[in-house]
C-alpha cells in the first residue's frame, strides 16, 4: 500500500499544519483568548462570552485539547479549561521557528 499524503511530509511539517488547522477557525481563537483572559474557564462561561450554543463550544474544546493548547479539569457537573502552559510554549517554539526560517533577501521576487 502507498503512502498517506501525511507520510509525505516531515514530522514538523505535519505538526505545524495540524496546529494551523486547529487554530485555522476564529471561534477557537476566541476561546483561546476568553481562556487566556480569564487564565481559567468554565465551559459555561465560554457559552455566555462567546455567544455560540454550549454543543458547539464542546467541539471547539474537544479540538483545542486534543492538540494539548488547553486541558481541563472535571469539578462535578463542570469542566474548568485552562491553557496547557507546557504545549503552549512548545506550539509558539513551533511556529517562531518556522516563521524564522524566511530571510530576508536582496532580491525581489516579485
Amino acid at each position: 500500500m502507498g503512502l498517506t499524503k501525511s507520510e509525505m511530509f516531515t514530522e514538523e511539517q505535519n505538526e505545524i499544519a495540524q496546529i494551523a488547522k486547529v487554530m485555522g477557525h476564529p471561534a477557537r481563537i476566541a476561546i483561546l483568548e476568553q481562556i487566556l483572559k480569564a487564565e481559567s474557564c468554565i465551559c459555561g462561561d465560554l457559552v455566555s462570552e462567546i455567544g455560540l450554543a454550549q454543543p458547539t463550544i464542546s467541539q471547539h474544546l474537544k479540538e483545542l485539547k486534543n492538540t494539548g493548547l488547553i486541558k481541563g479539569d472535571i469539578d462535578g457537573t463542570r469542566v474548568c479549561y485552562c491553557i496547557n502552559e507546557e504545549r503552549w510554549e512548545q506550539v509558539r517554539s513551533i511556529l517562531l521557528n518556522f516563521m524564522d526560517k524566511r530571510t530576508k533577501s536582496t532580491n525581489e521576487c516579485c
